[in-house]
Order: structure tokens, then sequence, then C-alpha cells
């Protein structure tokens, strides 16, 4: 019966990405941010009472890849898809196609779940980019350049071509061979934490620096320290 609590998380998670792709139809890009935000804390909900209940269930874990795939998939795809009509309705000329390269992104966030599900070395350890980090990087884009009062920033990131690479680039890095740092904390250690300390006290003084535009850079710094601090090869093996 306590495995029901986390499963009830879990579909809020679900229902709050719904409700994003609604707002996002609606051309209500801030709402769909809020109820983004919601489902983050839902997807970090559902696992922590999971762990902390003692309770584990296939059933449970089924569902969260299927909620992720909603929440972390198809609503950046919107998302994306949101901000090719945007450029494509202030009068710059876009092939007919361009706007649905913006369903990439829910095609690999698919791969990157399916994968996630069957991958072994991914116990303490990211592979590739989550889905939930792919879905920050997405919204904090979009929500600075359709926010911000500087042209030149408005233009270099509702740019074709930026939103393109952004769709692309994002879509690859859900399913590359990359080792990623998770933020479980396994031991109480330096040694063991060093990553992970690093990178909080950079997305702080980030936060402190940039405020709000500072989502737009957690993740390629997240993906630096990765890169740099790349963890052992028995952990991925």
């Amino acid at each position: 019966m306590k495995s029901v609590i986390p499963n009830l998380l879990t579909l809020a998670n679900l229902a709050a990405g719904l409700f994003a792709i609604i707002a996002l139809l609606d051309g209500n890009v801030v709402l769909a941010a809020y109820l983004l935000a919601a489902s983050l804390v839902f997807d970090f909900l559902d696992g922590m009472v999971a762990r902390a209940l003692g309770v584990h269930s296939e059933l449970g874990l089924q569902l969260d890849s299927l909620a992720d795939m909603v929440s972390f998939g198809v609503a950046p795809g919107f998302m994306l898809y949101h901000l090719f009509l945007e450029v494509s309705g202030s009068g710059e000329p876009l092939p007919v196609f361009l706007p649905y390269l913006a369903f990439l992104v829910p095609i690999f966030s698919a791969l990157r779940l399916a994968k996630f599900n069957i991958d072994t070395r991914q116990t303490e350890n990211f592979i590739g980019l989550p889905t939930p980090a792919n879905t920050i990087l997405i919204y904090s884009l979009a929500i600075w350049a359709l926010k911000t009062e500087n042209a030149t920033t408005e233009a270099i990131l509702l740019h074709p071509f930026f939103l393109s690479f952004l769709t692309i680039a994002s879509s690859l890095l859900l399913v590359a061979e990359i080792p990623l740092l998770s933020l479980k904390v396994k031991e109480l250690s330096w040694k063991a934490n060093k990553s992970r300390i690093l990178l909080i006290v950079a997305i702080v003084l980030l936060f402190a620096l940039l405020r709000f535009r500072a989502f737009a850079f957690v993740i390629p710094l997240y993906l630096l320290i990765s890169i740099f601090f790349k963890p052992k090869s028995r952990e991925i093996e």
C-alpha cells in the first residue's frame, strides 16, 4: 500500500507535464515554465519518497519513465516548436519543415528513457544527458529569449540557426555515450563528492551574478564539470 504514495507523485508529474503542453498550445510560456518546475519537484519527490518508504516496484519504474516522457520529452519538444513558430510569426522566412525539427527532442527522449531502463551502467552516474536536465536547458533559454529586453540577445536566441542547433545538440546529448555526474551522495567525504560540491558552489555563484539568467548556464556548467571530473571507468562499464 505504501507504494501508492510515490506513484501518486509520479502521476502528479505527468499531470503537470500535460498541463504544460496545454499552456504552450495556448501560447502561455510562463505558465508552462511554472508547470515544468512542478514536474521537476514531483519527479524528485517520487524517488525520494520511494527510498524513504523502502518501496520499489516495476510498476513505479515504468510509470516514472512514461511520466518523464511527457513532462521532459513531449513538453520541451512543444516548447521548441513554439519558439520556431514565434520566429515564423515575426516575419523571418523559414523552411516549411523547420518547426517540426523540434520533435527530435521527444523522439530522442524516448530512446534515452528506454536505454536508461535497461542500462546497468547508470546506477551511480548517468550516461548521456538526463531528460529533466535537457528540459531545464530548453525552457531556460526559451524564457530568456522571450522575456529579455536586450534586442541582441533576443535575436541570437531566436535565430533559426541557433534554435536548430539547440534542437539537434540537445537531442544527441540525450543518447551520447558521455558519463555525467549524478547528484546522489553515497559517502560523506570530500574526495567522493568534490565534483558535486564544486558544481553546487558554481551554481550558487552563477545565480548570485546572473539571477534568473543563470538557469541557462546551469546545464552547460554541469556538462563541463562532468567531463572534467569524468567518473571512473569502473563506474560506467
